[in-house]
């Protein structure tokens, strides 16, 4: 039966799996002690899933609910598709109910529809084509993995792949197509003031994105408000100034994602930058604008480093007060050929010194394939015979994506290139005719990389 034909058959049977997976509220929060390491939602979410499995006459198993998996074939060679069946909170401001998959102008919305219970639908009707239609496996198995904790931390991947071990080739619909061949390393750091005027400071909500407001409380008198004002004037920066007790000042920037720092603009950084040009002496203003600044490249601390795929970027996202300190984060995205460690050291050794230190420091390993390698090369080939699109090509990213997990995977789909699906947001949707795309793309890939060595 050609793939077409066979999504059309089976359309209404893949909207009705969709919408039971998407009515759980799968929200993990780790609880190592018990049955349900990621809570009693998570679990429920993947027992449906593996009644799915069974349904197909696929062999499945339940990984301690960290994870499961539906397999078909048999050898050693094993080929992966990833998806999760967790998902961030609903939040409020939906247009319909985020927890009943709803068709409304040719987009099925609901919360996870895309990220990622949508996706793990189209590898489960990947491996019922390949089952159905008798295709041979080449003497390889292939295995749809859901995991039940990619939102906060990847703690059920990491504990599937420590009993289970890696793919041989594989995917993740946990990123954009026609590919992402290389994901940046990642360092996250710690750094605290010494000797420090500020009273207080408040500012960004997670360490991967550009601080968009921030708070600080200065002794009174501080601060020269009309310099204050001319810095912000200058930079055309949105700012709330107030002198009684103390000098208080909060700004406004514009919020990026970390791994595009210079999309936004840091609320932060500019008021330690206003700070000095309103003629604030503080030894940790000092410290911050020689080693942070207003850059985004990393050159205060002599680590603006690029290669052939893309340029390191530096990001402070959070700042606050702790025990009578002022502390932020700072979280750096490496070029994927060059070694994190170069970072690592050079913070350690700039950003030690008599007004500031760093607490911690951290760094993880990029994810680099030959974009012109046979599993990539394997994988495109798929997504352009589908779509006819030829002119996007797969790309290096500063995010990290669930294939750093595991072994021999890049990030393949769901999302397509100039769409945004709301992914993380209020009406989160995949497309109702890419949903039935989406699975042939799959079927096309997986059976191109049975092809392989």
């Amino acid at each position: 039966m050609e793939i077409r034909e066979f999504l059309e058959r089976n359309k209404e049977n893949m909207i009705k799996d969709l919408t039971e997976l998407v009515s759980y509220d799968s929200v993990s929060i780790y609880n190592p002690e018990g049955e349900h390491p990621f809570g009693e939602e998570p679990a429920k979410v993947l027992d449906s899933a593996l009644a799915m499995f069974d349904r197909e006459g696929l062999k499945s198993e339940n990984v301690d609910y960290y994870a499961g998996y539906a397999e078909l074939g048999e050898g050693e060679k094993l080929i992966g598709i990833l998806a999760h069946l967790d998902i961030v909170p609903c939040g409020t401001g939906w247009t319909s109910d985020p927890l009943k998959l709803t068709l409304r102008d040719g987009k099925l919305f609901g919360r996870g529809s895309m990220d990622d219970k949508g996706p793990a639908i189209c590898g489960l009707y990947t491996l019922k084509y390949l089952k159905e239609e008798g295709i041979d496996l080449n003497g390889k198995r292939v295995r749809l993995i859901v995991g039940c904790n990619e939102e906060s931390g990847s703690k059920g991947l990491a504990y599937y792949v420590n009993k289970e071990g890696h793919i041989d080739y594989g995917f993740t619909p946990d990123g954009s197509f026609p590919g992402i061949y290389g994901e940046k390393g990642g360092v996250n750091a710690l750094f605290a003031s010494k000797n420090t005027k500020i009273i207080d400071a408040k500012g960004g909500l997670v360490p991967n994105a550009v601080c968009s407001e921030v708070y600080f409380k200065l002794p009174k008198d501080s601060v020269d408000e009309t310099k204050l004002k001319e810095y912000f004037d200058a930079n055309k920066i949105r700012f709330e100034f107030n002198r009684g007790d103390f000098d208080e000042l909060t700004t406004f920037g514009t919020a990026a994602h970390a791994s595009t720092p210079a999309l936004g603009v840091n609320a932060i950084s500019h008021s330690f930058r206003a700070f000095e040009a309103a003629g604030f002496q503080d030894d940790f203003v000092t410290y911050y604008n020689e080693y942070i600044n207003i850059n985004t490249d990393g050159a205060p601390i002599d680590c603006k480093l690029e290669d052939e795929y893309g340029d390191l970027t530096f990001n402070n996202g959070m700042i606050y007060m702790k025990d009578g300190h002022v502390e932020g984060t700072i979280d750096v995205r490496v070029p994927v050929t060059i070694d994190t460690k170069i970072v690592t050291d050079k913070i350690s050794e700039k950003m030690n010194d008599n007004n500031g230190s760093i607490l911690e420091v951290s760094g993880g390993k990029p994810l680099f394939f030959d974009p012109k390698s046979p599993m990539i090369a394997a994988l495109v080939k798929a997504y352009a015979e589908v779509t006819g699109d030829t002119e996007n090509k797969p790309m290096v990213i500063g995010g990290g994506t669930y294939s750093k997990g595991i072994n021999n995977c890049i990030a393949f789909g769901g999302e397509y290139p100039g769409e945004d699906n709301h992914i993380h947001d209020v009406d989160e949707y995949i497309g109702y005719d890419r949903f039935f795309e989406q699975t042939e793309i799959y079927i096309k890939a997986v059976m191109n990389l049975l092809q392989l060595d």
